[in-house]
């Protein structure tokens, strides 16, 4: 696999108060599944040390194809669903990466 085909982004969100434990829940199982998927490269979940309500998720996927596979798969459209309404934002904030030479 060449490393310029590999899809890099980071997800981030805000926990909203007394949602902690239900996110992190949520998160948790994501995470397995996720990491589950034959293009998935990394899947790792990072909280602030000083505000755990806040996350960011590093993910990397093979290439656009295992990103997209990762899109449709049955468990993301329920999780996202769920979160909307426990976290501050209107949603994941995604930011694409492009790795550095």
């Amino acid at each position: 696999m060449a490393a310029d085909k590999a899809k890099a982004l980071l997800a981030e969100f805000t926990v909203k108060p007394g949602s902690e434990a239900r996110v992190a829940e949520m998160v948790t199982a994501l995470a397995e599944q996720v990491r589950a998927e034959p293009g998935n490269l990394a899947f790792e979940v990072y909280t602030k040390e000083k505000d755990p309500r806040a996350y960011w998720i590093y993910e990397v996927y093979r290439d656009e194809d295992a990103f997209r596979d990762h899109l449709a798969a049955p468990y993301g459209g329920p999780f996202n669903a769920e979160l909307t309404d426990l976290i501050e934002e209107d949603g994941s904030v995604l930011t694409f990466l492009t790795k550095h030479p």
